[in-house]
């Protein structure tokens, strides 16, 4: 390994770590932006329900669900709400504290998405997508006193997938799909004197290749199980200097269920998704220029592998209206460590939206969701004389839009 590479190694993979402080939109970095519908309910059954093609992002076997061409796209918009209070800054020319109290360090960002589901007769379909599962950007600007812990992150990635199903009969699917992922990260520390840089990593990019597979089981026609599996591969990526780094990303699961109650509108259904964040663990990188080391920034993280638990209703109104609702706990992948950059809690979602269907074969979804933080105690220390403590709290606000299509 040469000294650049070395030195360079992981600084991606702190860039996306960071940037959660923007985002709060799932534990650790997850970026939940597949669909409209999904954001209406808080994900309860994504793995199953196949309202739409947006399904395959979530569980390929579920396109042996559809009979005819599916088309959905659309949008999500994130505001991220993060606060700093009862925080205090020492350092070499803060000796004795300094307020370093954030009102606002989010953002808002948007987050496209597509799916097409191409059936080919009753036993196999195929279908293409593109979205992102992480994602986001936070800012602190030269007010921030603790400007070694916070500064400009800005990290983003995008998801190319094809996949294929196969309906093996009447209660048996299975599924299995390609992901060509493209990441890019910007993140800049200044250091409290001089000032000096002590990190400018500006525009890392790169592609890796991941995987994921399915399984649906349909007990009867309004019962229905998914499974589904997402390989995240280790990114390789350059900065502008075309120095090597990686990003290793989280392997997912999810179980999901979907229940219509015969003789009724309501449907009900639910989801429990494993996400691998244990794979963040110590991260190690230095800022160079012209080969020099201008500055280092080392931080161990020892994130634990997180939860969500989701369950949510629909109910069918009529034949324009759909209506629905759901609620999701989602657990921190922070355990004994704590960041400011990095303002992680166990996290709570209420969500709600709509179809309308324009004619039999077109909709338009709305989703929308509140996501609530909690209070965490955070206690970060640099070499030799650098503290920070503090109170963080990250809440957002997601909105969805999204037009689907039958043909």
């Amino acid at each position: 390994m040469t000294q650049n590479t070395r030195l360079f190694k992981k600084t991606l993979l702190a860039v996306t770590v960071a940037m959660a402080s923007g985002q709060a939109m799932a534990a650790g970095f997850q970026l939940n932006a597949q669909s409209a519908t999904g954001i209406g309910r808080a994900f309860a059954g994504d793995a199953v329900i196949a309202d739409n093609a947006s399904v395959m992002a979530r569980n390929p076997a579920a396109m042996a669900l559809f009979d005819k061409m599916e088309l959905s796209l659309g949008f999500e918009s994130i505001t991220s709400m993060i606060e700093v209070k009862d925080a205090t800054y020492r350092g070499v020319t803060a000796p004795l504290g300094t307020s370093s109290n954030y009102d606002d360090a989010g953002d808002t960002s948007i987050a496209p998405n597509i799916h097409l589901i191409v059936p080919v007769n009753d036993k196999f379909a195929w279908g293409v997508n593109a979205y992102s599962n992480f994602g986001t950007k936070t800012e602190f600007d030269d007010s921030f006193a603790a400007r070694e812990y916070g500064g400009l992150t800005d990290v983003k990635s995008a998801n190319f997938g094809l996949a294929g199903s196969y309906r093996l009969n009447d209660q048996w699917s299975f599924g299995a799909g390609i992901d060509l992922i493209y990441g890019q990260g910007t993140m800049k520390r200044e250091a409290e004197v001089l000032p000096m840089p002590l990190l400018d990593v500006d525009g890392a990019d790169g592609w890796a290749v991941g995987f994921n597979v399915g399984t649906v089981f349909e007990l009867d026609e309004n019962n229905r199980f998914g499974f589904s599996y997402r390989y995240s591969p280790e990114m390789e990526a350059k900065d502008d200097k075309g120095q090597k780094i990686t990003l290793p990303l989280p392997d997912m699961a999810e179980f999901s269920g979907y229940h219509k109650i015969q003789d009724t509108k309501f449907a009900v259904h639910y989801s429990i998704q494993y996400i691998g964040w244990g794979t963040f663990d110590q991260i190690e990188f230095r800022n160079l220029k012209d080969s020099v080391l201008t500055g280092s920034y080392d931080k161990p993280y020892e994130w634990q592998d997180g939860w969500h638990y989701a369950i949510g209703g629909t109910y069918y109104l009529n034949n324009d209206w759909t209506l629905r609702a759901g609620y999701m706990y989602d657990t921190s992948a922070q355990a004994d460590l704590t960041s400011v950059s990095v303002p992680d809690s166990d996290r709570q979602w209420f969500s709600g939206g709509f179809t309308y269907h324009l004619d039999s074969s077109s909709n338009i979804d709305l989703g929308f969701t509140y996501l609530v933080g909690k209070d965490v105690d955070v206690v970060e220390t640099s070499a030799p004389t650098g503290s920070f403590t503090g109170t963080t709290r990250a809440d957002a606000i997601l909105f969805g839009l999204q037009y689907s299509r039958s043909f």
